[in-house]
């Protein structure tokens, strides 16, 4: 069973996930050989003030 996480930024919608989902499971379904139906995508949305990039955060705190 293929498992996909994606990890991103939140702000996509739901259509967005779900084209995206689909795409993933055709490409493991075409590519990977396998179900369609054993391909599980979860999307993990993070705050952007929860991630960092070289060491800065993407939204800085409040004051600072």
């Amino acid at each position: 069973m293929p498992y996909v996480k994606i990890e991103m930024l939140d702000g996509r919608s739901a259509e967005q996930k779900a084209a995206l989902a689909r795409a993933i499971a055709d490409a493991f379904v075409e590519h990977g050989g396998a179900k369609r139906e054993s391909v599980w995508v979860v999307f993990d949305d993070v705050a952007r003030s929860n991630w960092a990039i070289g060491g800065e955060l993407l939204e800085k705190p409040a004051g600072k």
